[in-house]
């Protein structure tokens, strides 16, 4: 057979565009080094001194030459021994022949490398015959920042030659020979190794901080800032607890580990998990509440964290604050996520490469009614009727009917048959691989960080599953002393298979675990063993309802196709210049393309193409690619300045530029006549839509802050930007965003310092305003849209004509939405730094909400976006860390958060004091309202009727004056008169047995006006706790995650406990303990006692709050005695388990569920995929 194939387009765009990318890096930085180099090979003659001094000291001259000719002059002080005043007169002199003639008569000479003049003690014959191999290297020692550090020992190692660092930093020391290593140790930092070679003469070291002290010093926006000193709120990630996670992306392991930050997931499926971050609360209803990303100075509003590995993450810090935020303006109101990724270090060049294996189960299934139960059901569910009995039971019919099998089963036959269970067909034991490799290193000169890594990941569920590969490049060059540049390139691959499972469709009995769940397990000609083959591998039940459209999970799994591929190319680079030791000029560029490829094929054999749901359109494919591609740039100069040791100060302004291009098409077909040619088939089919989107939104922005610390004792912090977006019409473009933060160290106050059990004490407080712009491009233009085809006009038998109506109303007077932040805060550190309590008290306020309102529909638009309502969240957050014992072999710390928000809406649209929203599921509950957004309550309720239990024969009244003795099949009940009813067309309709709901305004019927607040979607807590172990050369990590005080509406309930009644649809176990005369539940109504359709009820709300032991991770460390053996650095093994144990009242698959996650939706389940429980054994090792 001819096979049509079609080549995918954008492929050969991927590798043009990298490699244009990769390029256009390459000459820029050629270009930089080219004239770097040729400038520095002239500057030194063309420095001119005009000097005229008479008894002056040579420290007073070398100042007078660093004015003029901005070199720095390094030396010892004790080298300036023995040195006498001068009196010399310049004019014009290049500063080589200058600094001849001064030194000329001193016991001192001078060297110049780059923009530094080396100054040391000339040496005399006898000390030039004894040291002629040493090398006098100078420098300067900092810390990360920049700042100096003094007491670093420095020494040449296996030998005894040794200094240490001055109070400015500067160290001189005299190296034996070339080849020997210079090693730099401070306690609290890592220890640093250089090689000297012949031509090293001056070498300026930053240290960085070990692991364990890397949170103080913290990433905020455009700078960094010691912890100590910081007057914001923000919350530091503990990246080596994080990393153990066997998970792809950082967001998936985030959940707990940072107070005021809620994390949660639609769900469990692989690639599309629907990771939901909100910092502080949700600042807005019908807006996206995501938090800014900025990652290495780039900020990413819609960013993938699925795009970039774990591994190479150097820190995460969320900025919670608005003295943290508004340096983000516009951006900022959801909080912000900063985030650095790994660079090169001045290292030997070292490989790191770690490797795991293991696998993923369900953590739980649901319990569904045994084969003997099932039957039991159907009897009474058809009012045990001959058809039914004839295809389970006909023994146990009458030997008169017609359907009597004398050698056919009965009921008691299915008590110990095994049948189908579907969910172990559907469900499967997931693979999961990842592995990482890495390769960094440098010189004082050059740094370079090489990084690559896969995962891959089988889903629970049979053909589902992700996979992802990242490499990434980060280069950092020190031209010189005044000029560095960098640059880093990421790119990732990450195709997810399989649909996704709790995605919209128009009818309940189409999702997938409707199908698992409901498909039976019995038909009544099972074999010997209790299995139907013909039901197992048949496509469809031969007895199923033609209505139900209904077919074989496992064979509609295996013929579905659908495929999600996300690719994203992301470069940054950076150029710093210092202008002199206190300003510093720096300016950034970058960009990113985001592109996702969708494609969905469906045969006769899914759900979705099967013929026999009269509402399909045959078989279907679908194609829809999406691109968006981001140019940002920014420069800014920061100041800082030390006077008189008591006083700091740091200014920073700039200017940023940002621009996002969106590209969107597709199309889909149907009736496609060849289904054996997939894809190749599609333009064979009916066109069905079409897709065609182009946009572009652009933000400029000026922005500063400034930083104030008088003896670090007191600190203040003020910030501004101005935002002008496209977004917004011209009259409302530009908006401003100031800031102020006061914090008091406390414990540098003399009548704390005696106190010995309190290292540190601070107090903070901040104000500020931040901004959300989260609406579509051109949200305040009135847009027109067209018809489909399918509405189109043939006039005189011409081609088709389109029509076109108006599709939104647009607003000239759309503004920002602003959130106003105040922010209390004391950070505690006490007995020696064992105890650290960071608090934090807040309320955060959002006004002029960007509200997708309710309008008059006489206008001819149900809705319009306006600024109008307000909301409000007040919330508490604590963090406390705890050293328990710290011993020499043995350590154990814990560490504990936990977050406190309450949300409440505090104005809505014009006079309105509701919203109500649906959710889409299933075709009859659609109309159906389950949430509302109520003036003085949170943001989201559940709406519906409050379940009363179940009507017991006691609620009526029956022929004979309610004479017992007639038998229950033979009354005619009637609902007594002082009873409700259930809203059924008529109340003779009601019987013992059905629902009952409560009667709220007691007209004796429920109807709409019944409805009230049925639960709460919102946590009253959430939090976590970890425990670090080590002992020896083991290290044990235990993380718990929980929340507390949520509920869910669990809408698989509806269907799996007798709400929607199906002929040969299995049920969950719980509904076994239905209402019967026998048995009468108040829990459970009777089988067809469900009541009117389309309603939401109280009975199906559930606590979800559960604790769930998220992660535990054992490893073991080989000692240096072994690896050495093998010229290894660190080699270890490890063992790491994921969702371990869910401790929850929940009744559902897991109690962290939100398929139509949304902030006016949350807490909504059905057909959620199951979240998965991962167990994985590793390997790392550093060459």
């Amino acid at each position: 057979m001819y096979q049509k194939k079609m080549l995918n387009p954008c492929v050969m765009k991927y590798y043009a565009r990298m490699k244009y990318f990769l390029f256009m890096i390459k000459i820029i930085i050629s270009i930089v080094l080219f004239t770097t180099c040729n400038l520095s090979a002239s500057i030194v003659n063309g420095q001119k001194v005009n000097l005229k001094v008479k008894n002056v000291d040579l420290k007073a001259v070398f100042r007078e030459i660093h004015k003029q000719t901005n070199y720095d002059f390094l030396y010892v002080s004790a080298d300036l021994k023995g040195t006498t005043t001068i009196d010399i007169e310049l004019v014009d002199q290049p500063l080589r022949q200058a600094l001849e003639s001064i030194l000329r008569s001193q016991p001192i000479d001078f060297e110049i490398d780059k923009k530094t003049v080396l100054i040391r003690r000339k040496k005399t014959v006898i000390e030039a015959k004894v040291i002629q191999e040493a090398i006098s290297v100078t420098g300067r020692v900092t810390d990360s920042l920049g700042s100096p550090l003094e007491a670093v020992n420095v020494r040449v190692k296996g030998k005894n030659v040794t200094t240490v660092s001055n109070s400015e930093g500067y160290y001189n020391i005299n190296v034996p020979q070339a080849g020997d290593i210079l090693e730099f140790r401070i306690l609290g930092h890592l220890s640093q190794e250089y090689i000297v070679n012949t031509n090293t003469r001056i070498l300026n070291v930053a240290m960085k901080l070990m692991r364990q002290n890397i949170e103080d010093v913290v990433v905020i926006g455009y700078g960094e800032v010691k912890r100590r000193d910081l007057t914001g709120s923000v919350g530091s990630v503990n990246m080596s607890e994080l990393e153990k996670a066997p998970v792809m992306s950082f967001d998936q392991a985030l959940a707990g580990r940072v107070a005021g930050v809620q994390v949660s997931s639609a769900d469990g499926q692989p690639g599309s998990e629907g990771i939901n971050i909100v910092i502080r609360g949700a600042g807005s209803l019908t807006q996206s509440t995501a938090p800014l990303y900025v990652v290495d100075d780039f900020p990413i509003e819609d960013f993938d964290a699925g795009s970039l590995n774990m591994d190479d993450i150097e820190s995460i810090n969320v900025l919670k604050d608005a003295s943290a935020t508004a340096i983000y303006g516009a951006r900022g109101a959801n909080g912000v996520v900063v985030i650095e990724t790994k660079k090169g270090k001045v290292a030997q060049p070292e490989i790191a490469y770690s490797g795991s294996l293991g696998f993923q189960q369900t953590i739980r299934q649901m319990s569904l009614m045994s084969p003997y139960e099932f039957v039991k059901y159907q009897r009474e569910l058809t009012n045990h009727n001959e058809q039914t009995y004839s295809l389970y039971t006909p023994k146990d019919l009458p030997e008169t009917s017609p359907f009597y099998k004398a050698d056919g089963r009965t009921l008691e036959d299915y008590r110990n048959m095994q049948g189908i269970n579907w969910q172990d067909q559907a469900f499967r034991s997931g693979k999961t691989n990842i592995h990482q490799l890495s390769l960094r290193g440098g010189t004082p000169q050059t740094r370079y960080s090489l990084s690559s890594s896969i995962f891959n990941q089988q889903g629970v569920i049979i053909n589902s599953g992700t996979s992802r590969v990242t490499a990434r490049l980060s280069l950092d060059q020190t031209i010189n002393k005044k000029l560095k540049t960098g640059a880093v390139v990421n790119y990732s691959s990450n195709p997810s298979f399989g649909r996704v499972i709790s995605g919209e469709e128009t009818h309940g009995y189409s999702y997938l675990m409707y199908s698992v769940w409901g498909y039976r397990p019995v038909s009544g000609r099972e074999n010997e063993f209790g299995i139907d083959e013909v039901l197992l591998t048949g496509e469809i039940d031969p007895e199923s309802d033609a209505t139900s459209f209904l077919i074989n999970p496992v064979l509609n799994l295996q013929n579905e196709y659908s495929r999600q591929s996300k690719k994203n190319l992301t470069g940054n680079g950076y150029v710093d210049y210092r202008i002199n030791n206190a300003l510093t000029l720096r300016t950034n560029a970058g960009y990113t393309s985001y592109e996702v490829e969708d494609r969905g094929f469906f045969n006769s054999m899914t759900n979705r193409g099967t013929p026999r749901n009269p509402n399909n359109r045959g078989t279907q494919g679908t194609l829809g690619y999406t691109n968006l591609i981001t140019w940002k740039s920014s420069t800014f100069l920061t100041y800082r300045k030390r006077f008189d040791r008591l006083h700091n100060v740091s200014v920073m302004a700039g200017i940023d530029f940002h621009q996002t291009s969106t590209k969107r098409y597709g199309f889909s077909t149907n009736y496609i006549e060849e289904a054996s040619l997939g894809f190749s088939g599609m333009d064979d089919g009916l066109p069905a839509t079409t897709t065609m989107v182009f946009s572009k939104n652009r933000l400029n922005s000026y922005y500063g802050r400034a930083n104030y610390g008088f003896k670090s004792k007191y600190l203040f912090t003020a910030t501004f930007r101005a935002d002008g977006s496209s977004k917004f019409p011209t009259k409302n473009r530009w908006a401003y965003f100031p800031s102020a933060a006061l914090a008091w160290r406390a414990s540098d106050e003399n009548f704390l310092k005696d106190i010995w059990w309190i290292s540190e004490a601070k107090l903070r407080t901040s104000y500020g305003l931040t901004g959300n712009n989260r609406v579509t491009d051109f949200a305040y233009k009135p847009t027109v849209i067209a018809t489909d085809i399918a509405q189109a006009y043939s006039f005189n038998n011409a081609n088709p004509a389109l029509g076109y109506y108006p599709g939104s109303r647009g607003n000239d007077d759309l503004k920002w939405e602003t959130t106003r932040q105040m922010d209390i805060g004391i950070d505690l550190s006490l007995f020696d730094k064992r105890v650290e309590l960071v608090a934090d008290v807040y309320r955060k306020s959002t006004e002029d909400l960007l509200l997708n309102a309710n309008t008059p529909s006489h206008t001819g638009f149900t809705k319009a976006y306006k600024n109008i309502g307000s909301l409000r969240n007040d919330g508490l957050e604590i963090t406390l860390g705890i050293t328990n014992i710290k011993k020499t072999n043995f350590k154990w710390r814990s560490d504990f958060n936990i977050s406190f928000n309450r949300n409440k809406i505090t104005a809505l649209t014009d006079d309105e004091s509701r919203m109500f929203s649906r959710v889409s599921w299933d075709a009859i509950h659609n109309n159906s309202y389950l949430y509302s957004a109520q003036v003085g309550q949170p943001a989201s309720m559940f709406i519906g009727y409050l379940f009363d239990g179940v009507y017991q024969v006691d609620d009526f009244t029956w022929q004979g004056g309610s004479d017992p003795s007639i038998p229950h099949a033979s009354r005619a009940y009637l609902l007594k008169t002082h009873l409700p009813d259930n809203g059924s067309s008529s109340r003779d309709k009601v019987q013992p047995g059905d629902i009952k709901y409560k009667d709220i305004n007691s007209d004796g019927t429920i109807n709409q006006y019944d409805e009230t607040i049925i639960g709460n979607p919102m946590p009253v807590h959430v939090g976590g706790f970890a425990n670090n172990f080590n002992y020896k050369n083991f290290e044990l990590n235990i993380f718990f995650q929980w929340s507390y005080g949520n509920e869910v509406y669990n809408a698989n309930r509806i269907y799996f406990e007798g709400g929607r009644p199906v002929n040969a649809r299995n049920q969950f176990a719980s509904y076994v303990d239905r209402w019967t005369f026998e048995n009468a539940s108040n829990e459970h109504f009777r089988a067809g006692g469900q009541g009117p359709l389309g309603r939401y009820s109280s009975k199906q709300v559930e606590d979800a709050s559960y604790l769930r032991l998220k992660t535990v991770s054992l490893s073991y460390l080989f000692p240096k005695e072994f690896t050495n053996k093998f010229k290894v650095k660190n080699l270890s093994v490890n063992a790491t388990a994921q969702n371990l144990i869910t401790w929850t009242n929940y009744s559902g698959m897991d109690p962290e569920v939100s398929v139509r996650n949304h902030v006016l939706t949350p807490g909504f389940d059905w057909s959620a995929y199951p979240r998965g429980r991962t167990i994985v054994f590793g390997i790392k090792a550093n060459l």
